[in-house]
């Protein structure tokens, strides 16, 4: 488990780099701010449901099920996230920059394990094969 988290986690960091570097790519096109903020959000989470399902969890899932799965997980970590920043701020007092990193933690944890389970793992336990059946 601690390989996935891993692995997870440099997803996770390649998908921030896709999802500033479209965004940026985006603006400066001439798309308007908060539309190039969605196309750039889309853009790691794409690469973000690919290399977790191929290399992190290493599961042969596929279809519009598993997808949707693999968004309402993203839909969790961001209210975790928001949730952690809020309280952060206004209970703890942290500062805005402080907040996001200490709310990074528990959206991260959530995420790993409802995507380890219930999006990439077979019948609930995590999946373990290959990511293409192989051919016997």
């Amino acid at each position: 488990m601690t390989a996935q988290l891993v692995r997870y986690v440099i997803v996770g960091v390649s998908n921030t780099a896709i999802t500033l570097a479209t965004y940026a790519l985006a603006v400066r096109a001439g798309v308007p701010a908060v539309a190039a903020s969605a196309i750039a959000f889309g853009a790691g989470a794409v690469n973000g449901y690919r290399l977790n399902r191929a290399w992190t969890f290493r599961s042969a899932r596929r279809g519009a099920g598993v997808g949707a799965r693999y968004v309402a997980v993203l839909l969790v970590g961001l209210a975790v996230n928001a949730l952690g920043v809020a309280l952060a701020v206004d209970v703890a007092e942290l500062p805005r920059f402080a907040a996001e990193i200490a709310a990074l933690a528990p959206a991260t944890v959530a995420t790993f394990g409802l995507a380890r389970t219930w999006v990439f793992g077979e019948g609930g336990r995590p999946g373990r094969g290959p990511a293409v059946p192989r051919p016997r």
